[in-house]
């Protein structure tokens, strides 16, 4: 390998001297060399741009991906050039258990039908997901990764080379003041002419660079329009598709209704009749005494709900399987039904979903 002697001796003398510039300069000692303010002004507005990029870069990474794991395993795989593995999304999954569970139940029932419907409707919103994050991944994320790893980085390095060059500036002005000789001075004069033509040639070429960063706003407010465009046709299809699941859930005969409530004329007013969740008409284990019991409750006694019951109105209560309130009966009441109590809580409760105990 050839070493050039003269170069290495003249690099570490630049150094040197850029060294010494350096430290008079932070000890007062030297003369710094100002930009101008308008090349300030054009420093200050390229950092902020890079200040801004980098976190809207990253907060948008957050919002395509909410799973700091995942996103540091596609990270990985991006830096190794390898193609992330394909996994099912958030929606994807509990589209997926929707359908297994409603086909576990039976695509004719009720509840299973609905559950394959929601899981259908789940898996359409995991696919304009993927299409979301696709396009933005594309046209916003990508062109803010390019100029962060690209253009401003570039923008770096013809700046660590200006501020280099005002070093040599600097340090050769100062060279021409300490020198006394006649051949001294000239010698300095000529490398300050160098010097200070390296700095302005260094110093256009950053003003240049740094007034490209106009066009990297346009650009960017060109990105930002198709992000915009790429969420309003996400959500916009995320909206059709759950609209159109509450038709389809909201076209279930009566009889499917969540809390098994059918309604029946009498004398001209609608009553409604409590029924068991199941077709059956009593439960196992139960006898009719059993509901002659409830029906023929006095007081206040306590009563454990045999299943989930949700209130047709404000008049009823809520029920959880397996909790225990408190019920009584009510002169005029329906028979079918009783008073429950849950500490602040008051309603009517279907008689079916109770089992009094001692």
């Amino acid at each position: 390998m050839d070493f050039n002697v003269k170069r290495f001796a003249a690099d570490a003398g630049t150094f040197l001297s850029r060294a010494v510039q350096f430290t008079e300069e932070k000890l007062g000692q030297a003369e710094k060399t100002e930009l101008d303010a308008h090349l300030e002004n054009l420093l200050g507005r390229a950092e902020c741009t890079k200040h801004w990029t980098e976190r809207i870069l990253k907060q948008t990474e957050i919002l395509l991906q909410p799973n700091p794991n995942v996103r540091i395993e596609e990270f990985f795989y991006e830096k190794l050039e390898k193609k992330v593995p394909n996994r099912m999304n958030n929606h994807e999954v509990l589209g997926q258990s929707m359908i297994d569970s409603g086909n576990e139940f039976g695509p004719g029932t009720a509840y299973g039908n609905a559950l394959i419907k929601c899981g259908e409707t789940e898996k359409q919103i995991a696919g304009a997901e993927r299409e979301f994050i696709q396009s933005s991944a594309i046209n916003f994320l990508t062109p803010f990764r390019n100029f962060l790893e690209g253009d401003f980085k570039t923008i770096l390095k013809e700046r660590k080379l200006l501020a280099n060059k005002r070093l040599d500036l600097d340090a050769a002005k100062t060279k021409l003041k300490k020198a006394r000789m006649a051949d001294a001075r000239a010698l300095a004069e000529q490398d300050l002419r160098m010097t200070q033509s390296e700095f302005d040639r260094q110093a256009e070429i950053t003003r240049l660079l740094l007034e490209g960063i106009s066009s990297t706003h346009a650009h960017h407010l060109r990105c930002l329009n198709d992000f915009v465009e790429a969420q309003t046709t996400y959500y916009a299809q995320c909206y059709q598709y759950m609209v159109d699941l509450q038709k389809q859930l909201g076209s279930f005969p009566s009889s499917f209704a969540s809390n098994n409530n059918q309604s029946s004329m009498s004398g001209g007013a609608s009553v409604s009749v409590p029924t068991l969740p199941l077709s059956s008409s009593l439960p196992a284990g139960r006898s009719s005494s059993a509901f002659n019991e409830l029906r023929s409750c006095s007081g206040s006694r306590k009563a454990r709900v045999l299943y989930d019951y949700d209130a047709a109105g404000s008049s009823e209560l809520s029920l959880l399987a397996d909790e225990v309130i408190m019920v009584s009966s009510v002169p005029g009441m329906d028979p079918d039904w009783l008073m429950g109590e849950r500490g602040n809580q008051k309603g009517k409760v279907p008689i079916t979903y109770l089992e009094l105990l001692n």
